[in-house]
């Protein structure tokens, strides 16, 4: 298990993994015809044509701090800690405060549920855009009912249990937790290209996988695989090329995947036919194939034709 370096965060509390073992099914889009209406995803099954389960645990994040009585006219460690991440995160400092007392009410109450302020940020994320913060501890005690560990094989049947059958809630909760665990290490990254272009891929989970598709903004319901990811760069003031193919091509191929990274899969010497934006942790946002949903995946499963990953910025 990953411990932070020492300082006052550090010493206070252990880092304790993100999330369990995970079982992601594909989604099929169903019923994405209708005319103005948001398109409507299910789930697979892990299994039957799905991609693999993703790898046990997400990067640690920066742990919450212990609560400690602060001197008079002295910013508490907590608020210490919110106000350093508040902005590279982009949440409030007064939901990041939420979280983190969620997380530590919650290791006083089931110390072996394993909660972290991070699931609480994803959720809160995905559910209002951190509005209803202030529930973050009823939310706290509703995932580690049942005996729950999160840090277990728990943590993806239990944020599905926060809203059952809505499985982009679930993905947007994964994505948008795996990226606050990372920026919370390394807060200043929150600027780069690279971040921005994997909070751009994120805000698409749900949309539809259209052949061609360049988006909503330019007519689209959706994106194809190579569409996502030039629109994640171009938020990002970072031109590519339209294809993974050319994708691949224009960029210096080899480095080991980071965070906003193109994954590639194809034969290099024919055709590189599908791209995906690198998550962290083994894990990747991209458009899969007709049918089926922009969402997060495995980038490595067993047999597959990855071809390496590429640093646009």
């Amino acid at each position: 298990m990953q411990r932070l370096a020492a300082g006052p965060v550090g010493r206070a509390a252990v880092a304790l993994p993100l999330i369990g073992a995970l079982a992601v099914g594909a989604w099929m889009i169903v019923d994405a015809g209708r005319s103005g209406s948001e398109p409507q995803v299910q789930a697979l099954p892990a299994g039957g044509g799905a991609v693999p389960a993703p790898p046990s645990t997400l990067e640690t994040p920066a742990a919450a701090p212990a609560a400690e009585a602060a001197p008079a006219q002295q910013p508490s460690e907590l608020d210490v800690w919110a106000q350093r991440l508040a902005g590279p995160l982009d949440i409030p400092e007064s939901s990041l405060k939420a979280y983190a007392a969620g997380e530590l009410a919650m290791r006083q109450e089931r110390p072996d549920c394993h909660l972290t302020w991070v699931t609480l940020a994803g959720l809160g994320k995905a559910a209002d855009d951190h509005r209803g913060a202030a529930d973050a501890l009823a939310t706290g005690r509703k995932l580690c009912a049942k005996g729950v560990d999160l840090a277990g094989g728990g943590w993806w049947k239990a944020v599905g249990g926060v809203r059952p059958g809505d499985e982009r809630f679930r993905q947007r909760a994964l994505g948008h937790a795996q990226l606050y665990a990372t920026l919370s290490l390394d807060p200043a990254r929150a600027g780069t290209p690279a971040v921005r272009a994997t909070r751009f891929a994120l805000d698409q989970i749900g949309l539809p996988y259209v052949w061609g598709g360049n988006g909503p903004e330019a007519g689209a319901a959706g994106f194809d695989c190579s569409g996502l990811t030039k629109a994640a760069y171009d938020s990002a003031g970072v031109a590519l090329p339209r294809t993974a193919d050319t994708q691949y091509r224009a960029l210096r191929i080899g480095v080991e995947p980071g965070l906003g990274d193109l994954v590639f899969y194809g034969n290099p010497g024919t055709r590189i036919h599908h791209v995906g934006l690198y998550l962290g942790n083994g894990l990747m946002i991209n458009a899969p194939t007709q049918g089926q949903a922009i969402q997060i995946h495995s980038y490595r499963r067993a047999g597959d034709d990855y071809a390496g990953s590429g640093r646009p910025a």
